[in-house]
């Protein structure tokens, strides 16, 4: 009798426990726009959804955000917003925009509930936004000086632009940001520092547009293929802008020249591009110095049809160095992309010294499944302070068979090359240093 009681009593006691759960579920608060989602949008998508942002809708106000709940619904639970492609478990970085499962099934119960506004008393202080900028109203803004003409259709050769900064004293930049005119037409774009002493490019045009074909010097005409000058920053669609601690700065010397590097594609509508720079400097020369560094594999050949082709470089940094953050660099038959150390193991030695060496160890750094049209940047959310003589490894994937939707040639050998239907393996990363250690001098080996 006392077994089937205590049945009884826990099969009541679950009876009540699930109706409480109901009842409560029944009296959950649906979300609103200005207390539950606007703080989502605004910490998560307001830096591209807003007027002059990079998407083509904004969802700064109600009416704006209310027609998209459920496209937004949607792009939130198949995680293909916000763009994000670090594989999980692998690092940590500051710039993730990852939702919360907790914030995307507030986005979810929102358009359910069919996207209520609620109180706008509730809404949080609105976002300061300098106009068409991500960072802050830049001190100073450098255009191109001149137009550039991009047809309907074909090849656009790299083209390059220098514009004098006239700087009358060395400028430590803090914060830096591209912003084409034509960013549809803006496949990425390099800008580079030429200080006064750089013989680079130096018989080309100033303030104007310009090519490879279209220089006369020999020298010239294979600097427009490499150079070893400072950048300044790289940018593609969906990258961020640099924004660096109040510790570290790029530097730009006096007089220096800022390149534009351009790589434009065409897209059935003639149109000019004239993109700009905006510049935030630090209020006073920082103890550190940022250097973008690449780990480039230029010699390869993926055959026709290879699904998973490998590619890798690597390199030994050649003194100290606190490592801030990665940029990949493919074209469209990118797949993969993953930074490592390579760390040299060693077998204890009976006599108590160093060891023989046995093998290797490789740790992640990031991992990221590549998106052509999403070519994002990824910073460390804690810099990692590596030695002289550490090894880096990059290593790229690349899908060259029919199974790959934006292959435009699954039947030819690809290799390296300037435009999109050929390939491109740079692991761009970000180091600082000491401020008074230009990039000649980093890579003085002692």
């Amino acid at each position: 009798m006392r077994m089937i009681g205590a049945s009884l009593a826990a099969m009541i006691i679950g009876i009540l426990l699930t109706c409480m759960a109901g009842h409560a579920q029944s009296n959950k608060v649906t979300p609103t726009y200005y207390l539950d989602v606007l703080p989502i949008l605004r910490g998560h998508c307001e830096v591209c959804h807003r007027a002059g942002g990079i998407a083509p809708m904004s969802f700064a106000s109600y009416e704006q955000a209310r027609q998209y709940a459920e496209a937004i619904r949607f792009a939130t639970q198949n995680k293909s917003m916000p763009p994000w492609f670090a594989v999980s478990g692998i690092g940590r970085f500051s710039n993730d925009p990852s939702l919360s499962g907790e914030e995307i099934a507030t986005l979810a119960a929102w358009a359910a509930a069919k996207a209520p506004a609620g109180d706008s008393q509730d809404a949080p202080a609105p976002q300061a936004w300098a106009e068409g900028w991500s960072i802050p109203q830049p001190d100073l803004i450098v255009t191109m000086t001149q137009p550039v003409a991009l047809p309907a259709s074909g090849d656009v050769d790299y083209t390059y632009e220098i514009v004098p900064t006239r700087f009358a004293e060395d400028r430590w930049v803090q914060k830096a940001e591209l912003l084409p005119s034509a960013r549809a037409n803006v496949h990425h774009a390099v800008v580079y520092v030429r200080p006064p002493d750089s013989n680079w490019l130096r018989h080309a045009p100033v303030g104007e547009a310009f090519t490879a074909a279209t220089l006369k010097d020999e020298e010239d005409r294979r600097g427009a293929h490499w150079t070893d000058s400072d950048i300044l920053l790289v940018y593609a669609p969906g990258s961020s802008p640099d924004e660096w601690p109040a510790t570290m700065a790029k530097f730009v010397p006096a007089g220096s020249d800022l390149v534009f590097q351009m790589h434009y594609t065409t897209n059935g509508k003639a149109v000019a591009d004239q993109s700009r720079v905006g510049l935030v400097f630090s209020k006073r020369p920082p103890p550190q110095r940022v250097l973008t560094l690449q780990l480039t594999n230029d010699h390869f050949v993926i055959p026709p049809g290879a699904n998973d082709f490998r590619v890798e470089v690597r390199g030994t940094l050649p003194n100290d160095a606190t490592l801030l953050s990665f940029f990949p660099h493919m074209h469209l038959r990118g797949k993969r992309f993953e930074y490592n150390l390579v760390k040299k193991t060693r077998e204890p030695s009976r006599e108590g010294g160093p060891g023989r060496a046995s093998g290797v160890e490789v740790e992640t750094l990031l991992r990221v499944n590549y998106h052509f049209h999403w070519q994002m940047s990824y910073r460390l959310a804690e810099p990692r302070r590596l030695r002289a003589g550490t090894e880096l490894q990059a290593v790229a994937w690349y899908d060259n068979s029919a199974n790959n939707p934006h292959n435009p040639d699954p039947s030819a050998a690809v290799r390296w090359g300037e435009q999109t239907y050929d390939e491109m393996m740079i692991g761009f990363f970000d180091v600082a240093v000491a401020a008074n250690l230009d990039k000649g001098a980093f890579f003085l080996r002692h």
